[in-house]
């Protein structure tokens, strides 16, 4: 449309300027025309005077081209405009004018052959033609012809001009007028597109979020049938895949949950069966008794003692990440407190709390694990529990916490650092120390579960301080379902 309207407007001012083109050309050459006739009445003139044929060129020269010139002037004029009647008459005057110059010409000649000293009119037999100044009053006639030609043209020019004028003034304005509408028509239309778009884009933004707060359920309805559509379509399919592998998930861990609980259960019972026989036959025998046979019911009862805290290590393993409790705020310091306090430090056994430590929002349960797990190993493994100290640290940054518990005991050689954290593996013997090499494996798991990491930096004989992160944020529904945690409400 814009485009349409500009050339049109275009195609005015063109057609105005285009005239006044042809004024002005037409003025000029009627200005050249006029001078032509104007050096031929010089020359005619002179050579009255002085009878030099020399004179006479610029008379000669305008004689061959002055009719073809009022030809093509005429050409240019409309026979109806009054100019071209104008031109018509003139060019009429120039021809008696020229009859009347050619008259006088020859008589000229043929005086100055009869006398050569002949001068002015003398001896010519039109000489009173001459003097009646006849030609003098024709070339008047012929100038005031070509200046109202002029004026004329001039003003009819100007006329042209003025409207030149207004019409570029014209276009300018309808086209600025135009412009802004078109922009205004532009604006309004990508506003609409835009807020369809952004629409449609926020609606897959809620579903997005949607998911990502667990719930995957929800659909888009999207009828556009573009590209926006197929990008909802995915999502929809994407919702549905993840709910049906969750739901998937959440049947076996309920399955591996009543597994991990009957498992238990049965294995424990003839545990607890076998530590009551036991005893059983101690009382009986009473003093009969032997003392390798006392000795052998003991390490029994130890051994098993010690399959049943290796089958609640595994459960308690098991059960990381999978069953749903509510964050809140924790003072660590406080939660410190109390883990020394149930772990019945012996005498000489020192932890050593920082000067500042956080309070925070987050799993309790969790956390405590972890420090409990990590402080009793300090203790069960320190070489002289007497002069034992475990020091915990703290620092923090914008995402998480670094903590640490570090002991001086006999340490780890850097050989072991990572086994120390996989199931079952111990760094002692089982018969010289009970321990399941299970509270490693719960404690990584955890710190893992998240978000954290966790290390050990040690060597043998200078102690062992183990660091791990804990972060600031409590982990999402959806973090914790991708952890494994399950939601309460879904709980066996």
């Amino acid at each position: 449309m814009v485009v349409i309207v500009n050339y049109q407007l275009s195609r005015q001012v063109l057609r105005n300027s285009e005239r006044v083109q042809a004024s002005q050309r037409l003025t000029g050459e009627a200005s050249s025309l006029f001078r032509n006739i104007i050096d031929m009445e010089s020359g005619f003139r002179g050579f009255m005077l002085i009878g030099n044929e020399a004179v006479l060129q610029p008379y000669y020269q305008g004689e061959r081209e002055l009719l073809d010139r009022f030809a093509e002037l005429r050409a240019q004029i409309d026979v109806d405009d009054p100019q071209h009647a104008r031109i018509l008459r003139t060019q009429r005057l120039y021809q008696q004018w020229s009859a009347y110059s050619h008259l006088l010409i020859s008589e000229k000649r043929e005086a100055r052959r009869r006398d050569a000293n002949q001068i002015a009119m003398q001896g010519m037999e039109h000489r009173s033609l001459a003097e009646s100044l006849t030609g003098k009053q024709i070339m008047d006639q012929v100038r005031v012809l070509f200046a109202g030609f002029e004026r004329t043209e001039l003003a009819e020019r100007d006329k042209v001009r003025q409207k030149l004028e207004d019409s570029i003034q014209q276009t300018r304005l309808i086209s600025i007028i135009v412009t802004l509408l078109s922009i205004g028509i532009g604006l309004l239309w990508a506003t609409y597109i835009t807020r369809l778009i952004a629409r449609r884009i926020n609606m897959m933004v809620g579903l997005s979020t949607q998911i990502a707060t667990g719930d995957y359920t929800t659909r888009i309805q999207d009828t556009a049938q573009d590209e926006l559509t197929e990008l909802a379509d995915s999502l929809n399919v994407m919702a549905h895949t993840i709910d049906s592998t969750f739901k998937q998930l959440e049947r076996r861990n309920q399955e591996l949950d009543q597994f991990a609980y009957v498992v238990s259960h049965d294995l424990k019972a003839p545990l607890r069966g076998i530590e009551s026989a036991s005893r059983w036959i101690e009382e009986d025998l009473g003093q009969n008794l032997p003392d390798h046979i006392r000795e052998f019911l003991l390490l029994m009862r130890t051994r098993v003692h010690r399959m049943e805290n290796l089958i609640s290590g595994i459960l308690d393993l098991a059960r990381v990440g999978r069953t749903k409790q509510a964050d809140e705020r924790i003072s660590v310091r406080e939660l410190l407190t109390e883990i020394v306090d149930s772990l019945a430090l012996p005498p000489g056994f020192q932890v050593q709390l920082p000067t500042y430590l956080p309070t925070l929002t987050s799993n309790r349960v969790q956390l405590q694990q972890v420090f409990t797990n990590l402080i009793s190993n300090a203790l069960k493994y320190h070489d002289t529990p007497a002069t034992g100290i475990v020091r915990i640290g703290c620092r923090e940054d914008r995402q998480q916490y670094t903590f640490s518990v570090a002991d001086n005991g006999p340490g780890i050689d850097p050989e072991y650092h990572e086994r120390i954290f996989v199931i079952f593996q111990t760094l002692v013997e089982r018969d010289t120390m009970e321990s399941t090499g299970v509270g490693l494996a719960i404690v990584k798991k955890i710190v893992e579960r998240q978000g954290g990491t966790i290390h050990v930096e040690s060597a043998e004989g200078q102690g062992a301080t183990f660091t791990f992160t804990w972060s600031k944020e409590p982990l999402s529904l959806t973090e914790r379902r991708m952890s494994g945690t399950r939601p309460a409400s879904k709980n066996v």
